[in-house]
C-alpha cells in the first residue's frame, strides 16, 4: 500500500499540479489516512516545495454547519482566504465515512456557508493550480457495490492512470466544440438543445480532478430548450436524489421533479437566480468508470455520460451565470442505461457513449485503456 501512496502522490503533485521548487502548496484532509498525508508531504518536500496540512472530521464539520452564524462564518472565511493567498497550489483529499452526514443540515445553512466561502473558492479556482480527490473507504465501496479490496484496487487503477493518453483526443473535440454552434441531445427522457457558440472548451485530463477525463464548456445562457432526465443518482449537501427531470424554457429551469425529494430539489434550485440557469455542459470518458456510485467526482468522469449543470459557470468557460450552486448533475448514455445521441450542428458526434468522428474516437474506451 506504500507504494500505491506514493505513486499517488507522484500523480498529484507532478501531472496534476506540477508543484515547483519554493511553492507552498495546502494539502487538505478528510478521513484521510496519514500515510497518505506523509506520501504528499514527502513528495512536496522532495520537489523543494513547503507543506501546509488541514485537517477536518466529517462529524465536526457537520456541527460546525448546523451552528454556523454570519459572524463567524465571516471571520473563518476572513482567515481561510489570507490562507489561499498565500499558496501555490491546493490539494484536497476527502474522505467520507458517511456521504449522508450533512443530511439534516438545513439547506438554509448550507447555502450561508456556500456564500462565506465563495470568495475562497473563487480564489483557489482561478488563482492556485489545485486537484481534488476523494479517499477510498467502505462506504464508498458500498455505493459502487464492491467489496472493499476491490474497491481499493479500482480506485487506485483509475486515480494512477496514464492521464497522458487522453490529451490527442481531447485536442480533437476542443476544436470541434469550439467550431460548434448548436447542441442537440437525444435519449430515455431527454430532448435537449442549446448553443455553446463562441464559448472555450476545456479538456480536464487530470489536471485538477482525480479521477478525471471529461472536457466542459458552458452553454449560451439563455439558449437551452427542452428537457432532460438524469439517470445517475446524485448527493448534494448530503441529500440523496434519483431520477432528476429538468424542464428549460429560455434557459431557465421553469420545471423541476425528483420522485424521491421533490421539495429539497426545489430548495436547491431557489438558493439563487443564477442556480435555474446552467453553468456547465460536459462530456466523460473515463475508461475505467462505468456506472455511478452517488460520488460526482467519479460519476461525472463515466465513460459515455455528460453533465448539465445547474448554477455557477467556470471562469475558463464563462456565459456569465452566477451562483452559490454548481450541481454536476450526470446522464450516462451507454446502451446499459439507455443509450442516447449528442449532435453538433446537425451532425451525430456520439452514440450510445461512443464518439464518432476523426480525433475524437481516440476519447472512447478501447483507445485509453
Amino acid at each position: 500500500m506504500k507504494t500505491l501512496y506514493k505513486k499517488l502522490a507522484k500523480t498529484l503533485c507532478g501531472h496534476s499540479t506540477k508543484i515547483l521548487a519554493g511553492e507552498h502548496v495546502l494539502i487538505d484532509v478528510s478521513e484521510t489516512p496519514a500515510e497518505m498525508v506523509n506520501a504528499l508531504i514527502d513528495e512536496i518536500s522532495e520537489r523543494g516545495a513547503f507543506a501546509h496540512v488541514k485537517i477536518s472530521n466529517q462529524k465536526i464539520s457537520r456541527k460546525l454547519a448546523q451552528t454556523a452564524a454570519e459572524g463567524g462564518l465571516q471571520v473563518d472565511a476572513d482567515c481561510a482566504l489570507y490562507q489561499m493567498k498565500k499558496m501555490n497550489a491546493y490539494i484536497a483529499i476527502r474522505g467520507a465515512e458517511n456521504i449522508f452526514e450533512n443530511s439534516d443540515v438545513p439547506q438554509g445553512q448550507m447555502a450561508l456557508i456556500s456564500s462565506a466561502m465563495k470568495d475562497v473558492l473563487d480564489w483557489r479556482v482561478s488563482k492556485t493550480k489545485w486537484v481534488v480527490l476523494r479517499w477510498p473507504t467502505p462506504s464508498m465501496a458500498q455505493l459502487a457495490q464492491m467489496s472493499t479490496e476491490a474497491f481499493e484496487k479500482f480506485y487506485f487503477d483509475v486515480c494512477t492512470m496514464d492521464y497522458s493518453r487522453m490529451a490527442e483526443g481531447m485536442q480533437a473535440m476542443k476544436k470541434l466544440m469550439e467550431a460548434t454552434d448548436k447542441v442537440h441531445i437525444t435519449g430515455e427522457g431527454t430532448d435537449l438543445s442549446f448553443s455553446i457558440k463562441g464559448m472555450t472548451a476545456i479538456g480536464c485530463g487530470g489536471q485538477y480532478n482525480i479521477p478525471d477525463g471529461e472536457i466542459f464548456t458552458a452553454p449560451v445562457r439563455d439558449s437551452v430548450e427542452g428537457f432532460i432526465t438524469y439517470n445517475a443518482p446524485t448527493v448534494y449537501n448530503g441529500v440523496s436524489f434519483d431520477s432528476i427531470r429538468l424542464e428549460f424554457e429560455k434557459g431557465k429551469i421553469v420545471k423541476a421533479s425528483s420522485p424521491n425529494n421533490a421539495t429539497k430539489l426545489g430548495e436547491i434550485l431557489s438558493t439563487d437566480e443564477g442556480a435555474r440557469y446552467i453553468g456547465e455542459f460536459a462530456m466523460g470518458f473515463n475508461p475505467y468508470i462505468n456506472s455511478a456510485m452517488r460520488d460526482i467526482l467519479f460519476d461525472e468522469k463515466i465513460a459515455g455520460s455528460f453533465h448539465f449543470t445547474p448554477g455557477q459557470a467556470y471562469d475558463e468557460a464563462d456565459n456569465g451565470n452566477r451562483s452559490q450552486v454548481h450541481w454536476d448533475l450526470v446522464c450516462i448514455q451507454t446502451k446499459e442505461y439507455g443509450g442516447g445521441e449528442i449532435y453538433f450542428d446537425g451532425k451525430l458526434i456520439r452514440k450510445d457513449g461512443l464518439f464518432i468522428g476523426e480525433g475524437i474516437e481516440k476519447l472512447n474506451p478501447d483507445y485509453l485503456k
